[in-house]
């Protein structure tokens, strides 16, 4: 083998490396602790979290699950995984879930892909006793996920309804820009799916005396009333912002599991001892999920990866903990510096390891070191693009040239 076709293998093999990382898929055994709050009741990024984000390179579907306490999401989300148990049930009137967690499995349905769970903290725990970071929690959710599951109890009336008061409050929670102008227009472009998940359902589905499908049941509970009095406009307003922020939506509607006094052991219960018809549904519901929960994407339709969910997590947390509202435009912006700086580092690690290389083959002429150079320069430029985000200017790939250049000179030199 030519000097030449060496140091191209040598830096094609840490490029492939690289590429095989991308690639791999990382499966944890149980949930952990995603977002938390510290001693002084702030939120918080959880460092252990971040780091298995960041070893995910594949993209990302994002299912969040939100809902009052003790109305059974956790088992949603350990189903979701495969899995019996995992997140916690909680069997007690005291909710069980704090802050938000996070489980990462390989997507049962899409090659090269990675599901990650996120079960919420209950909200309305009258514990807690803090209306502020139950919109938190469910901002966090809308914001990270692709596929949000909305889980209630009971009928889908306007109690229901109005127990997701949150989304009403997504104007004054979020920005899509950093102007002050009203942008609420733009969320449906980022916004995640919505799926309204109600358990132990046990009225028949009937509208006007025929019988109607779940997703049929959830339109009617949404229809809007006519009139301009402030009580129609009170039932309307959250009816308004589930249509206009969630115009993709699902429903299931889920009987009892089992008999009551076996609820709170519903997470070892044998499948002969639960309901076929809530298996059923469950089933369905997880199918419907696998199929049709896209992959996480930020504006410009850039796909996210597990590193870059965690880049996002942070930004928001931090941005919600310091009291200002996350901005959708300033943490893409955010993220573009963090993963553009990376791409470059990348980029010099691959030409840095052929130039390196070429140190053994020395003395050899100018032209042929030359040529060297602009090979590896090639391949290093690829592992840049591979990672790059919005470098529109070329301000981080002109950073890479300049470093491969200054590389270069110092072995020239050397």
């Amino acid at each position: 083998m030519s000097v030449k076709d060496h140091l191209i293998w040598k830096a094609s093999t840490v490029y492939k490396r690289l590429a095989d990382a991308y690639e791999s898929p990382v499966t944890m055994d149980k949930p952990v602790c995603f977002i938390d709050t510290d001693s002084d009741g702030k939120l918080c990024v959880q460092q252990s979290a971040l780091q298995i984000l960041q070893q995910i390179q594949q993209p990302v579907v994002v299912v969040a699950v939100v809902g009052l306490y003790r109305t059974g999401k956790s088992y949603l989300m350990n189903r979701l995984a495969g899995k019996q148990t995992g997140f916690a049930l909680g069997s007690t009137i005291e909710s069980k879930t704090k802050g938000i967690w996070m489980w990462c499995v390989p997507h049962p349905t899409e090659a090269g892909t990675t599901l990650v769970l996120l079960d919420t903290e209950g909200l309305g725990d009258v514990d807690k006793g803090d209306p502020k970071h139950d919109t938190n929690i469910f901002c966090l959710a809308v914001l990270l996920s692709s596929t949000l599951v909305y889980n209630s109890r009971g009928t889908i009336d306007n109690k229901a309804i109005m127990d997701l008061r949150y989304v009403t409050e997504l104007t004054e929670c979020i920005k899509v820009k950093s102007s002050n102008i009203d942008d609420s227009s733009e969320f449906v472009k980022f916004f995640p799916s919505f799926i309204w998940a109600v358990r132990d359902f046990t009225l028949e589905r009937k509208v006007d005396g025929k019988d109607v499908t779940e997703d049929e049941y959830l339109e009617f509970a949404l229809k809007l009333k006519h009139g301009t009095s402030r009580r129609v406009m009170e039932y309307n307003f959250p009816r308004e912002c589930i249509q206009k922020f969630f115009p993709s939506r699902k429903c299931f509607t889920f009987p009892f599991p089992t008999a009551k006094e076996k609820l709170s052991c519903l997470e070892s219960l044998d499948s002969a001892d639960i309901s076929s018809e809530f298996l059923k549904v469950t089933d369905n519901f997880c199918k419907f999920v696998f199929r049709d929960s896209s992959v996480k994407r930020l504006k410009d339709e850039y796909t996210v990866t597990g590193r870059v969910l965690g880049h996002l997590a942070t930004t928001y947390v931090d941005t919600i903990s310091s009291g200002s509202v996350p901005c959708l435009e300033n943490a893409v912006i955010a993220m573009a510096v963090i993963e553009n700086e990376a791409a470059v580092k990348v980029g010099l690690q691959v030409y840095q390891s052929g130039m390196e290389k070429l140190k053994d083959s020395f003395p050899l002429e100018l032209k042929a070191v030359s040529s060297e150079h602009q090979d590896l320069s090639s391949t290093a430029t690829q592992a840049f693009m591979k990672r790059s985000f919005r470098d529109t200017d070329g301000k981080y790939l002109k950073s890479l040239e300049v470093g491969s250049v200054c590389l270069f000179r110092m072995v020239v030199n050397h």
